[in-house]
């Protein structure tokens, strides 16, 4: 286990963990969550989704398998800081190009290891998700608590307008595949592609492997900056649309909310999760924060419209009530950890949207099947 120089984390409550500073010396804050994945980090770490938050991995061997350039989701990491608790710098795998530790250098990114994580994953699962400071740099807790106490959460933010693309373009990539006959490692799978739908992406933070996806799947994607006007969008002539994932509190997204209630019923829509809670405002309905969110890779959902039980990727801290939509769209996925909310249909446009993570990356691909709908939708409506 790497050594480092003594950190603290301290919590809005008063918590103070103390640890070994790893990745960039410093101070960091954010909203601390947990997330429940065994493997993925880096693909974790670079989720846009992520802007905003300190993230404690659960597991707890971290840093094991190194970096590479290919088992990202964005250009960068997102993630305000990291936790681990145990942080290894000397990693074993034949595709790493570097380890966790000059990574987080690299990008500025400030880590804590060495502290008890089940500990803290069991504190924020009693009394909820709240603002926390790494901070390698003052190892004062009452002046961390201060600095703390003193930020005014991530809900007063747009995060969204940190992580979106700055212009348009064209995805041209399949999903990755490892090393075959005839391949190099890393390189795309090979595509059969005959495009016969495209699709708008609105970029709210997304990630590459919705991307990947929905090229896989055979669409034209262009994707869009998150304040494109649905005019826009609507002159580039789409067969559909797709809202995104990304950070923070929906209700922030204004513009993206107004550009969905001006898309419904011109276009079929697919929303993955901030894209489908952007959605369930946009119908008039209202959102809920969890206590803790759901963060991970193997979170059980019913598919009941197929009664299917699929395990899924997660990410996300609130949730649309399907109530509140006032009989607009049916209830058509559902957690069973805590019985929230998963998935929605419309019941008169053709709009489905899902809370949780198709694309994974990290985690199982039981939910892949989801682009598949969305372009049967699409035909059943051309």
């Amino acid at each position: 286990m790497s050594k480092g120089i003594k950190a603290l984390l301290t919590l809005a409550d008063g918590t103070v963990f103390e640890g070994l500073n790893f990745g960039a010396e410093g101070e960091t804050t954010g909203e601390v969550v947990f997330n429940t994945s065994m493997t993925g980090y880096q693909e974790i770490l670079t989720d846009p989704s992520y802007r905003g938050q300190i993230v404690a991995m659960t597991y707890s061997q971290i840093g094991n398998y190194g970096i590479n350039d290919e088992d990202i989701e964005s250009c960068a990491p997102n993630v305000e800081g990291f936790i681990a608790k145990e942080f290894f710098d000397f990693p074993s795998n034949w595709r790493s190009q570097k380890d966790l530790d000059r990574y987080l250098k690299d990008n500025n990114k400030t880590g804590i290891h060495g502290i008890d994580t089940r500990a803290l994953t069991r504190h924020l699962r009693d009394h909820g998700v709240q603002m926390g400071i790494i901070s390698s740099s003052d190892l004062n807790p009452e002046s961390l608590l201060d600095k703390v106490r003193s930020h005014p959460g991530i809900s007063a933010f747009d995060l969204v307008k940190e992580v979106t693309t700055k212009k348009t373009y064209k995805w041209t990539q399949g999903l990755w595949k490892l090393k075959s006959q005839g391949q190099e490692a890393g390189n795309p799978s090979p595509v059969t592609r005959h495009p016969s739908h495209s699709v708008v992406v609105y970029d709210f933070g997304i990630k590459m492997n919705i991307l990947r996806h929905l090229y896989n799947a055979g669409f034209d994607v262009t994707v869009v900056p998150a304040q494109t006007p649905a005019e826009q969008a609507l002159d580039m002539a789409p067969d559909g649309i797709v809202l995104s994932n990304g950070p923070g509190d929906p209700e922030t997204v204004v513009y993206g909310i107004e550009a969905a209630k001006k898309l419904m019923g011109k276009k079929p829509v697919l929303g993955i999760c901030l894209g489908h809670q952007i959605l369930g405002l946009a119908m008039g309905g209202r959102t809920y924060k969890l206590k803790f969110g759901h963060h991970g890779g193997n979170h059980p959902v019913m598919d009941l419209t197929t009664g299917k039980v699929e395990i899924t990727s997660q990410n996300h801290n609130y949730c649309v009530d399907i109530e509140s939509l006032k009989g607009q769209a049916e209830l058509t996925h559902k957690n069973l950890y805590d019985g929230t909310e998963e998935g929605m249909r419309h019941k008169d446009l053709p709009i489905i949207s899902f809370q949780h993570h198709p694309e994974a990356g990290p985690g199982p691909n039981d939910s892949g099947y989801i682009f598949k709908r969305f372009k049967e939708m699409l035909e059943d409506h051309a």
